[in-house]
């Protein structure tokens, strides 16, 4: 178990897997191609205190290495998400982090209110990649002073170095290594440029080498996030230093992956029969009968031919 205190309050982690941000929708809507409780934690959707639209321009470009998401970061607000989801994060099998944005006023206001819920377990804080190290622990005591839940900070990729310790000085009980960057591409379909954030497996070297450079500086966990598409990934980021890892674009390409990650995090040794097809692993010793998406009969035990007369 992985467990992230705040004075009395505590987010336990059964494994060290999170959903992260922006893969899972705001109350698990992948379960039905992933089981949620294979997860440590699941992290909400981005959240801001007021409603956001969602962009009115293309939201998804291709790129040969990934993918860019542009979505404008819809919700209803903080108060119109909790009524609409707040049934469904109080059975969840695994805990909620929410994960909000917004100026530090706004965020706040939210931990204000959420520290008055009991279906939330945790916070986490989109930290604006413009933000300076002092604006950074400004943002992070101000949440701090409002609430005792357990508090992430999930930094931007290009300035996670910079602003780390004021991040962990503001009052984080844990940092995110790290946001996905921007970038801006040309949508193939229009023809227009496009900004938004970038997914992919190239991310993972990245955000491993900030977590090897993190995790002996700072004084809290490090969470590691970006690139996670095989159980290897995961042990990388371990080695590195972090202590849970958030998977978010496997989600989209690859959703059998998490069951593969999530077993192998537990030690469970997972095999393919021979001439099966890349997606198809399944737990040693798995019966047909316990048969999931992903799970393949094993081979037929190997029988010689008969002599030839």
């Amino acid at each position: 178990m992985f467990e992230i205190t705040a004075g009395k309050s505590a987010l336990r982690l059964n494994r060290p897997l999170m959903g992260a941000s922006g893969a899972f929708g705001f109350a698990g809507e992948y379960s039905k191609l992933i089981d949620l409780s294979l997860l440590g934690a699941l992290v909400t959707n981005p959240i801001s205190l007021k409603p956001r639209r969602a962009a009115n321009s293309t939201r998804v470009v291709p790129l040969d290495s990934g993918v860019l998401i542009h979505t404008g970061l819809p919700n209803g607000g903080i108060h119109k998400m909790h009524r609409q989801y707040a049934a469904r994060w109080r059975t969840s099998p695994i805990p909620i982090v929410m994960h909000l944005i917004g100026s530090a006023e706004d965020l706040a206001e939210c931990a204000t209110f959420l520290d008055q819920q009991s279906e939330i377990a945790s916070i986490e804080l989109g930290i604006n990649d413009t933000l300076t190290a002092r604006e950074v622990r400004t943002v992070v005591a101000t949440v701090r002073a409002r609430t005792q839940l357990p508090l992430l900070a999930k930094l931007p990729l290009y300035q996670a170095v910079n602003v780390a310790a004021a991040a962990a000085d503001g009052g984080a009980d844990a940092l995110v290594v790290a946001a996905p960057p921007r970038g801006t591409a040309r949508d193939p379909l229009s023809g227009q440029l496009v900004g938004g954030r970038l997914y992919g497996t190239w991310l993972k070297p990245l955000a491993v080498r900030l977590v090897g450079q993190l995790a002996p500086r700072v004084g809290v966990p490090i969470i590691g996030c970006g690139g996670i598409h095989h159980p290897d990934d995961v042990r990388d980021f371990f080695e590195a230093g972090a202590k849970a890892v958030q998977l978010d674009s496997v989600v989209w390409v690859r959703p059998d992956m998490v069951a593969a990650i999530a077993n192998a995090l537990s030690g469970a040794e997972l095999t393919r029969a021979a001439g099966a097809l890349a997606d198809e692993w399944r737990p040693y010793g798995e019966t047909a009968e316990r048969r999931t998406p992903l799970i393949v009969a094993p081979p037929p035990p190997f029988v010689p031919p008969p002599p030839e007369i």
